[in-house]
């Protein structure tokens, strides 16, 4: 006799006891198909799903509507941190139709570009949920129960894609009761420069500065940050390109898995969720391949945000009294992580942490000293003369070096 869960108090000994009467399951599963079904070639993620689970995430903390005073305030804000801007940088303004946000808006206008992040990802994982759920990891009665129910067995990738959709959905509804704007995370997540009134007021609790002024440089900091994505035509690919690369190198620890689903009822949808939300199945290959595009990619956010720090703070002094508390606190949320670096942990399977912020901080400073503030920013002008790594640990031999950063010579083809 063969030792199954659900077995006990079979009378009839039926080896497929565990998983119910089978017309009982076949109709279950076509009813959660159809519930929750992506449409065709649509990829591995039904994200109208993932979009509702993250709105009602934040909806059931509260995510009133913008009122009309708040947009106000957020818009005022950013117009007005953009024209302090323009003496702060030889970029151009990159806020055309500033706008303020509550958190469901956040999510649906970001979901494009979390697409775009999550989706390799999401492919290896229901790809690995696919096979261990569709019989090649099951038990030998399993199997055979597959082998009956024939057609049915296929929608297993499908509820794979499911579980990887809801768990994406439950970590964007996280990450928007988190964030202040479209750039928190040093990723270009909109085309939009905007604030979420309702993150504005969470990142100013315990602070005891004047609302006005952590609006402001809130704002400072999301419109520095356009500037540079909208004005600087490589980089959003450059940036979205390494998180993709080093997602290709992702894999998923199928032992892992099939410890989470082993023993589990696959008629029982809630039961593979609360199996397979645990966390801990991402785990990276660490090529040379990851480990280069994982080094790139935190030199450019240290870049990016040693920019804007730098940018931003020039354009507070002399108007923002707590600009350098304000800064200081900004650099250790970004600096030392938090829920946000979880949250995007389970999306991709890395950390957006700009490690080396304050060295690269020191470098534009030291190029604007230099070079003055058209040289600093010139040389975002191609990403061939943007500094390294190695840079950041010698910023005076790169400001001081014979480095060309005229762009003419890259445009002719020379190197």
């Amino acid at each position: 006799m063969t030792d199954l869960p659900g077995r006990e108090n079979d009378p009839n000994d039926n080896p497929f006891a565990m998983f119910g009467n089978p017309e009982q399951m076949a109709q279950a599963m076509r009813q959660f198909a159809d519930m929750l079904s992506a449409p065709q070639g649509s990829g591995p993620v039904n994200w109208d799903m993932a979009k509702n689970i993250a709105r009602h995430a934040v909806v059931a903390e509260g995510d009133p509507s913008v009122m009309e005073g708040e947009r106000r305030q957020i818009v005022d804000a950013l117009q007005l941190a953009d024209l302090w801007l323009n003496e702060a940088t030889a970029l151009p303004s990159g806020v055309s139709n500033p706008q303020a946000w509550s958190r469901s808006e956040w999510i649906e206008n970001t979901v494009p570009v979390w697409r775009k992040l999550c989706e390799p990802i999401a492919e290896r994982m229901v790809e690995t949920m696919g096979g261990a759920l569709g019989g090649g990891n099951l038990p030998p009665e399993a199997q055979q129960m597959a082998a009956q129910l024939g057609p049915l067995m296929g929608m297993m990738k499908q509820m794979g894609g499911m579980m990887v959709g809801q768990q994406i959905g439950q970590a964007l509804g996280s990450l928007a009761r988190e964030v202040v704007g479209t750039t928190d995370i040093g990723l270009p997540l909109s085309d939009t420069a905007a604030l979420l009134p309702g993150g504005v007021a969470s990142f100013s609790e315990g602070l005891e500065l004047p609302a006005e002024e952590i609006r402001l440089y809130l704002a400072l900091r999301e419109a520095a940050h356009h500037r540079l994505f909208q004005h600087v035509p490589w980089l959003r690919g450059h940036l979205l390109g390494a998180v993709e690369e080093y997602a290709k190198g992702i894999t998923v620890d199928t032992s892992a898995l099939e410890e989470q689903i082993r023993g589990l009822d696959i008629s029982n949808p809630e039961a593979l969720q609360e199996a397979l939300s645990g966390g801990g199945l991402l785990k990276p290959e660490e090529t040379e391949r990851q480990k280069s595009a994982l080094a790139r990619l935190e030199t450019m956010l240290a870049l990016v945000e040693g920019w804007v720090g730098t940018v931003v703070d020039a354009a507070a002094e002399g108007k923002l009294p707590s600009a350098g508390a304000l800064a200081e606190t900004v650099r250790r949320r970004r600096a030392t992580g938090g829920p946000a670096e979880t949250t995007f942990g389970t999306l991709v399977g890395l950390e957006l942490r700009p490690r080396r912020l304050r060295e690269a901080a020191a470098l534009w400073q030291a190029l604007e000293a230099d070079r003055g503030i058209d040289g600093r920013d010139a040389v975002w002008g191609h990403p061939d003369l943007m500094p390294t790594a190695d840079d950041l640990d010698a910023p005076d031999t790169f400001v001081k070096g014979d480095t060309a950063w005229d762009i003419s010579k890259l445009e002719d083809g020379e190197d």
